[in-house]
């Protein structure tokens, strides 16, 4: 059996499910009009599971950690003012909701809702650390080729 080919807004979708692993979300960053529904569809199909999974096999440590500040970040809190904003009452269902950047909920005794979220100038601050860090490791090797490569036409210029 011959496996679809996967779109361009599918191609998306992977991408982003394999950096924030919240079908719904990335459904909502790839463009669906309806994303919970659409994120389900999708994660069903056996061609796009493939997929993430093939694009999380690229993933070492370090970028499992930096999609993580990055979804702090740069994540949405619009799921969190709808719960700040929804009335006892409404029924919502916290299982299609993303509090990902949420560090802490308290209901004080006077009533209303106390929400703390992570520090998004912390996480910028660590991403920029680590971005910092790969640079240097990075271009170590292109030093290194160039001081051997010195040494090498030292050494023939002694001859």
């Amino acid at each position: 059996m011959k496996t679809k080919k996967l779109t361009k807004k599918e191609q998306l979708f992977c991408h982003s499910f394999a950096l924030c692993a919240n079908a719904r979300e990335a459904a909502s960053k790839s463009g669906y009009a309806s994303p919970e529904k659409a994120g389900m569809k999708l994660m069903a199909r056996k061609e796009i599971r493939d997929e993430i999974t093939r694009l999380r096999s690229y993933k070492t440590g370090n970028e499992e950690i930096i999609c993580g500040l990055k979804r702090l970040a740069f994540g949405s809190v619009a799921d969190c003012l709808k719960l700040i904003l929804s009335d006892a009452q409404e029924d919502f269902d916290a299982e299609k909701m993303d509090f990902f950047n949420i560090s802490e909920i308290k209901r004080p005794k006077g009533g209303g809702l106390e929400i703390k979220f992570f520090d998004r100038l912390k996480a910028l601050e660590k991403l920029s650390a680590i971005c910092e860090n790969s640079d240097e490791e990075s271009s170590m090797p292109f030093y290194e080729a160039i001081r051997k490569s010195a040494k090498a036409l030292e050494g023939k210029h002694h001859e």
